[in-house]
């Protein structure tokens, strides 16, 4: 087995710390990627710290990974030595079931996390992207347009899929009015995206310090909900509201400004449950859902999309060294928009 190095939690308590690791044997259908940079998730800090309560420890976090590869299996056709490729939230899953459902493999029981999780074998768990090299399933491997650089390109491969799956799925175009809720690390994305789908985009955040950048970024509108005249003024806008945020706020209040028919996605993770009233939903036909991340398919149709529009993340690059103040930081909001580590400083 190949030695890998990266940082990992050894437990909810700890910071990050360096963690030397085995990397499985390459099997003939499996592409081996020399990391150069990942992105850095609010869910790694949940999973990290245990937030979520099903934590596996030691755990070597990053699940937005983009890289080049140094290695193919004898069976792999789509990849060659070289070839700037990504992998996002997961690493093989259920391939059992009608092809109709392939596209919602993610959905689907035996999916398996690029980490946090267990390989398909279930013993052997799977270490993420915090690290110099990952070994993964051809089929699972997103291959980067060739204007895309890979550090602004890595955050692409969880936030830029999460926000462009339900914007897709909910057919965001013109002549609909959609709210973004947080101009965060997921927010901007879904104001970038959303903006080049031809949707009229507002942003809903808590305060106006970044409107400058909203507007910059591709929306129409931008309010503070710090404000209570906004929930008035608001009322029966929009067609589509996606919540990025993953801290409680007042679901209700926001299932107000739908329209008739309207539907409020839902995709952070508050840590715990958040109660809607019967009222705010059968007043107007509304729908509350959820969504997660996407599907191989529809990720990698995404970065053609962002490559086609020249979508990249808003980002930070870090030292790896750093990696335990940048959680910090985003627990503070403070960053614009996504910290990326270079992961060339693990040799430092």
């Amino acid at each position: 087995m190949a030695i890998a190095k990266g940082y990992a939690a050894t437990d909810a308590s700890q910071p990050l710390t360096p963690f030397t690791f085995e990397r499985r044997e390459p099997n003939d259908d499996d592409v081996v990627i020399a990391v150069q940079y990942c992105g850095v998730c609010h869910s790694d800090i949940h999973q990290a710290r245990n937030e979520w309560g099903n934590s596996i420890f030691p755990m070597v976090p990053g699940h937005e990974v983009a890289g080049v590869v140094s290695a193919v299996g004898s069976k792999v056709t789509k990849f060659k030595v070289g070839d700037r490729v990504g992998v996002g939230c997961f690493v093989d899953s259920c391939v059992g079931c009608a092809t109709r459902d392939l596209d919602y493999e993610h959905y689907l029981p035996g999916l398996v996390p690029t980490y946090n999780g267990y390989e398909a074998d279930g013993t052997t768990p799977t270490f993420g992207g915090y690290s110099d090299s990952i070994v993964v399933k051809e089929g699972y491997v997103l291959r980067f347009p060739d204007n895309i650089p890979l550090d602004s390109g890595a955050p692409l491969l969880c936030a830029g899929i999460t926000l462009y799956s339900p914007l897709a799925h909910w057919k965001a175009g013109p002549g609909k009015k959609i709210a973004i809720v947080g101009m965060g690390g997921l927010g901007h994305m879904g104001v970038k995206i959303g903006a080049a789908m031809g949707a009229d985009i507002t942003v809903l955040s808590q305060s106006l310090s970044k409107k400058e950048d909203g507007l910059k970024l591709g929306a129409k509108d931008y309010y503070a909900t710090s404000d209570a005249e906004t929930f008035t003024k608001l009322a029966g806008t929009f067609d589509l509201i996606i919540n990025t945020v993953g801290t409680a706020i007042d679901w209700n209040a926001y299932l107000n400004l739908l329209k008739s028919d309207g539907t409020m996605v839902l995709v952070g993770v508050p840590e715990h449950p958040v109660p809607v009233h019967a009222f705010s939903v059968i007043g107007g036909r509304k729908s509350l859902a959820g969504s997660m991340i996407g599907s191989i398919k529809e990720t990698q149709e995404m970065l053609d999309f962002c490559g086609k529009h020249n979508i990249v993340s808003e980002i930070e690059k870090i030292d790896i060294q750093n990696i335990n103040e940048a959680y910090e930081r985003v627990v503070k909001s403070d960053v614009r928009y996504r910290f990326v580590i270079d992961i060339a400083s693990l040799a430092a």
